[in-house]
């Protein structure tokens, strides 16, 4: 169990990723995301951000309590909740979805005309991304939202990526 009372990944079904440890800092490591083989191959990998030193994979950058002696260099899997999962892509487009269609519909039905509702379904959509952004700092400290260790890396399954052993 976690600090709040929330179970970790490990106690229930989870979304797993390959890490690479980039950087050992005291008792922190760096991670970055580990592209697939697909991904060297896909045409749309530098639009992405999986194209390697690429700013997005820089920015998708992230830090565990270094609790394993982890090495540079070192693959290791690690976890989020897949109802966590679920929930923050809910948040991440549902929202803004949500606010863009009743802002929209709302001005259509008091008689905005269409040019009334474009405006104002751009501007729901501007507030729900402002929403989901206040959102997101909030819900990236809470424990079920963040990655965990789950075990090394060792053998790679070609077909999905997991580690198998």
């Amino acid at each position: 169990m976690s600090p709040s009372g929330q179970p970790f990944p490990e106690d229930r079904d989870v979304v797993e990723s390959v890490v690479r440890v980039i950087d050992v800092d005291g008792d922190v490591v760096w991670l970055e995301p580990e592209q697939t083989s697909a991904c060297g191959s896909c045409h749309a990998s530098a639009a992405c951000g999986a194209k390697p030193g690429s700013a997005r994979l820089v920015a998708r950058r992230f830090t565990l309590p270094n609790d394993h002696d982890f090495q540079v260099g070192e693959r290791i899997v690690v976890g989020v909740a897949e109802q966590s999962v679920r929930r923050a892509a809910l948040t991440a487009y549902g929202i803004p979805l949500a606010t863009m269609l009743v802002s929209g519909v709302t001005v259509q039905k008091m008689g905005g005309g269409d040019l009334g509702a474009a405006v104002a379904t751009l501007g729901g959509l501007a507030l729900g991304i402002g929403i989901v952004h206040l959102q997101s700092s909030r819900l990236s400290k809470r424990v079920e939202y963040t990655p965990h260790y789950l075990r090394r890396a060792s053998g790679i399954d070609a077909a999905c990526g997991l580690d198998r052993s």
